[in-house]
């Protein structure tokens, strides 16, 4: 059955129509006669059986339909190009589409990837964060990093590490004392992390305390986020020491308490779907980065 689609010289010339509200600027954008954009689309019109824009003698203006047409039609461009120009740049090269937690990424992967390119050049590791679960069919990505248990159903789970959070705060906030106890804790302000809705009750509980008020703050979607704002006095964050090396041995961040919370239920895991398996990037990946996880552990006696 043939694709209801459109013609996409139409479209790039819809888009960037839209973008500037204008055919002219169009036109010039494109190199094409302003008689050509209108011609365009007015046939993109027809096709769609809609009004993209209202014209007047000013000019024109997009209508609500050719709005919101225009953003996804913009999206979709916008990922067209991503595509064409990452397959223009393999020229038969091996590459890892790789999903990753933000922070772990930038804070432990991402320093210690060189090590891997310098043993298999031949390789390129492409990163894009995802901080919750999906499903591999849906997506590009050949392997995941990501935090949680290892019950992906269809893929191979590779243990890397635990979390082992600890309470940290800005050194303002202690105002001169060395410590909170964890009653003292209960009462400031506690930041949240949105993917560990319940990280700071576990951390009470583990202490032998019931605090009501455990997941009420702000919330912040990634640790970088929740770094800066204990940073900046706005309360008290559990973050695992090894994602805020910096900021601890810069003294911008203190430990609130000396307690991490200690859990193996949860952890970092390396996840590949199966019909990866037989990958030789990825599984030169995968020893490489087991090795790294397992030498970082025995260094920090994890």
């Amino acid at each position: 059955m043939r694709r209801k689609i459109p013609s996409t010289t139409a479209l790039v010339a819809f888009e960037s129509a839209a973008r500037q509200q204008s055919f002219t600027k169009a036109a010039e954008e494109l190199s094409l006669t302003q008689g050509a954009i209108c011609r365009q689309i007015a046939g993109l019109e027809e096709f769609l059986g809609i009004e993209l824009f209202r014209r007047s003698r000013r000019g024109v203006q997009l209508t609500e339909a050719g709005l919101a047409y225009s953003r996804k039609v913009a999206a979709q461009l916008d990922a067209v190009e991503r595509d064409t120009l990452a397959a223009m740049g393999q020229q038969g090269a091996m590459s890892i589409e790789l999903a990753v937690v933000p922070t772990f990424a930038t804070q432990w992967l991402v320093p210690r990837l060189k090590d891997f390119q310098q043993l298999h050049p031949e390789v390129t590791v492409h990163l894009t964060n995802r901080t919750r679960p999906f499903l591999f069919a849906d997506t590009a990505f050949d392997a995941a990093i990501y935090f949680g248990d290892a019950d992906w159903s269809g893929t191979e789970a590779h243990y890397l590490m635990p979390e082992y959070p600890l309470p940290v705060c800005s050194p303002e906030l202690l105002a001169g004392r060395t410590q909170f106890s964890a009653e003292e804790l209960a009462a400031l302000p506690l930041l949240q992390q949105t993917t560990r809705p319940y990280a700071w009750r576990q951390w009470f509980n583990a202490q032998g305390l019931n605090v009501p008020r455990d997941m009420s703050g702000p919330r912040y979607e990634l640790f970088s986020m929740l770094a800066q704002a204990a940073i900046h006095g706005m309360g008290v964050a559990l973050i695992p020491p090894f994602l805020i090396q910096r900021e601890l041995a810069e003294g911008r961040l203190v430990a609130a308490h000396p307690q991490a919370f200690h859990s193996d239920e949860r952890a970092y895991y390396l996840i590949i779907p199966e019909r990866k398996l037989e990958s030789a990037a990825l599984r030169a990946f995968r020893d490489w980065l087991l090795q790294a996880a397992a030498d970082y552990q025995q260094e920090n006696r994890l």
